[in-house]
């Protein structure tokens, strides 16, 4: 199987379609899919700028838009994990993954999913230990801490891939793990990026969980990019597991960012396509009660290698029941409030629930955050409240534009809205 590997492409998702298009001609051959690891930035329209870490001069709006309204449509399917480059506002509504445009899928703050056989594992985001232990908190409106805050990876969902317990064929991360700059070309790397050495030499450099995870996970192929430099390495972690690790550059000319990799399963898939895994689902409910949408949870997760009295295998009878198929449906669709340029919400302060992942949590029985988060800001009735007489009532209806924001009233004979 033909698998195109990218680091960051900041919003050039043409240039690399393009690349491998170019690829498959002189070549060739088909590639069968594209992981994107990171600092994807799938930003709709400008407002959206709102909502991700980019230095005003480097603002691009990119191409992946006319993906998003379907007037292009990615011509290889797409997996991408969060990078610390994106646009929050719309990735936080897909906490356990789903579609951001047709063919294109994000991977969610962590998820593991199955392509033709291949069993994919990722995790979204960068580390700083002082928000590893924040619950998902993040809403809108966002504040400059809080588009930050939102791209630094959690604690929880670390401990959820250190619940699973099945071989990885393949791993991705947008940090590196810390110590793997230990296991290839070291002295390479210093020669290229001198500036990496007091990072290096404190343990600083990438992300100790990723440490944890390499070592428990132990998947044969583990991608990364972040620091905008092409590296490899090589773990033996014991004779029947070994790891290549690839971390890949920038998209930008004459710079190693897209490699194309021949990976075949471990095992034969019963059948070609695109699915969710059994066991990641049962981690999922295992772990579903250390969920918290506070800054500052108060239940503490266990350590990273606590094994929980509750079993992932304990949960895997509830999954199949639910999961008959595994199919990953093609359930995309426009995401309010952002439809066109010009929306009514130019603020991004409306919080809203992704239809994929309601459909997703109902189905699995599990939280979704921004579910949690709109049902504590819905306002309580005040007994107070002057209410509208009968004549009124039949002349004006009322309807709620944002779950946590004013309500209108909307005059059945014309298009006045009334702010309440």
């Amino acid at each position: 199987m033909k698998v195109a590997i990218a680091g960051c492409i900041h919003g050039e998702l043409d240039t690399v379609y393009e690349q491998l298009e170019q690829m498959e001609k002189q070549r060739g051959y088909k590639i069968d899919l594209l992981l994107i690891n990171g600092d994807f930035q799938s930003i709709r329209n400008p407002n959206d700028f709102k909502c991700v870490c980019i230095p005003p001069k480097y603002r691009q709006l990119g191409t992946f838009h006319q993906y998003y309204f379907g007037q292009r449509k990615a011509p290889i399917l797409t997996i991408f994990i969060g990078g610390n480059h994106e646009a929050s506002n719309y990735l936080i509504t897909l906490p356990y993954g789903g579609w951001v445009a047709p063919n294109i899928y994000y991977m969610g703050y962590s998820n593991i999913i199955q392509f033709n056989g291949l069993r994919i594992g990722g995790i979204s985001g960068i580390f700083n230990r002082p928000h590893t232990d924040f619950g998902h908190f993040e809403r809108l409106p966002m504040t400059e801490d809080t588009k930050r805050s939102a791209y630094h990876t959690r604690h929880l969902e670390a401990y959820r891939l250190m619940r699973i317990k099945q071989d990885l064929d393949i791993f991705m991360s947008h940090d590196w793990p810390s110590n793997i700059c230990h296991y290839g070309d070291l002295n390479g790397l210093l020669r290229r990026k001198p500036f990496f050495a007091p990072d290096i030499n404190s343990g600083k450099l990438g992300s100790p969980m990723l440490d944890d995870l390499l070592t428990h996970l132990k998947p044969r192929y583990w991608f990364s990019a972040h620091l905008h430099v092409r590296f490899q390495a090589d773990v033996a972690h014991d004779p029947e597991h070994y790891t290549k690790f690839l971390a890949l550059d920038k998209c930008l000319p004459r710079r190693h960012y897209l490699e194309i990799i021949d990976i075949e399963p471990r095992k034969e898939a019963k059948e070609p396509g695109f699915f969710y895994d059994k066991e990641w689902l049962a981690a999922l409910r295992v772990t579903n009660e250390f969920l918290s949408i506070d800054k500052y949870p108060e239940r503490s997760i266990p350590d990273l290698w606590t094994d929980p009295e509750s079993k992932v295998e304990d949960e895997l009878p509830y999954v199949e029941e639910k999961f008959e198929d595994l199919r990953i449906p093609e359930n995309f669709q426009l995401s309010p409030p952002v439809f066109s340029d010009d929306d009514i919400d130019p603020g991004r302060t409306r919080n809203f629930i992704n239809l994929q992942t309601k459909e997703f949590c109902d189905k699995l029985g599990v939280n979704d955050p921004m579910q949690l988060i709109l049902e504590l800001s819905k306002p309580k009735p005040n007994p107070e409240e002057i209410l509208l007489s009968d004549e009124e009532s039949e002349s004006q209806e009322v309807k709620e534009v944002g779950p946590d924001e004013d309500l209108f009233f909307i005059d059945k004979s014309g298009d006045n809205l009334q702010r309440v």
